[in-house]
């Protein structure tokens, strides 16, 4: 089955191509769908949940902690924007690994726009899940229209794209991430299996499997995932183990970690590798 074809397009732009500076810009992004298009707007324009102060149980100590980190936070991205020079960043993982929640931490504190590449895939073909598209058409018919968006989303700036699990088994969606920086989150199977049997899969059309035991489940096929998607998340330009986190942090357990540990640690390895390859010499590798 044909797949949908899928426009990003840039706000005052005549044509499916982005013009001008190439910047995402609040309400301003339109995705083709089966009605002639349905607004679309970027949701790195709406605030995320606040980063500091939020006081718990631990009471002030919490308090300050938490103050620390959004400092800490705020102070590790003001070192990258430069180098960053408006590339996009691609997040990418096994599913469950939270590349959406640490993609909106991101986007936040660096002024980016924040997308999911699945919602625009609902959105792109009219249906209100991966699950169902799955169902009703095909995991190709899927991938092709994956492949579509993330295709629109390189041509533009100043992006956090969180993408699917699957996205980087096609060398294609390759060449469009490598416009940009891609983050690898490394997630331990087994704390993956975790979360996703105390959400359910319903909502992960590859695990979503009939099982008396869900962790069970959920553990042998990521390990199924993890063998046939090993080297392709190997291309990513910069990895995140959760565990080298925790252990830095004197944790025995990465479920301990928060979101914004994870995103500190992915700002501080964007610098470095912006450091290592001079990224600030052009937006893109092909201008």
């Amino acid at each position: 089955m044909q797949s949908r074809a899928v426009g990003v397009v840039g706000a005052g732009s005549r044509s499916g191509a982005v013009g001008g500076d190439r910047r995402a810009r609040a309400g301003s992004l339109r995705i083709g769908g089966p009605a002639g298009g349905a607004a679309l707007r970027a949701r790195g324009a709406k605030p995320v949940a606040p980063l500091c102060c939020v006081k718990t149980s631990r009471g002030h100590q919490s308090l300050h902690n938490s103050v620390d980190e959004a400092l800490l936070l705020k102070r590790k991205a003001e070192q990258v924007l430069f180098g960053l020079n408006g590339r996009c960043i691609y997040l990418v993982g096994m599913m469950g690994s939270g590349k959406s929640t640490v993609g909106k931490i991101l986007a936040e504190v660096l002024g980016y726009s924040y997308f999911d590449s699945d919602s625009l895939v609902e959105q792109a073909v009219g249906m209100p899940s991966v699950a169902q598209i799955f169902k009703v058409h095909s995991e190709a018919f899927f991938r092709d229209n994956e492949s579509s968006v993330l295709r629109d989303l390189s041509s533009m700036q100043r992006l956090v794209v969180a993408t699917g699990g699957g996205a980087v088994i096609r060398p294609v969606n390759w060449s469009y991430m490598k416009k940009g920086l891609s983050i690898m989150l490394d997630v331990p199977l087994d704390a993956l299996a975790k979360r996703i049997a105390q959400v359910g899969t319903a909502s992960r059309p590859l695990l979503d499997q009939p099982s008396a035991d869900p962790y069970t489940a959920a553990f042998a096929k990521l390990s199924l995932l993890a063998e046939q998607r090993g080297d392709a998340y190997a291309n990513a330009d910069v990895r995140v183990s959760l565990e080298e986190i925790a252990a830095k942090q004197g944790h025995g357990d990465v479920s301990q970690l928060n979101p914004t540990d994870i995103a500190i640690e992915a700002l501080q390895k964007i610098q470095n590798f912006v450091n290592e390859h001079s990224m600030a010499s052009g937006p893109f590798e092909d201008l």
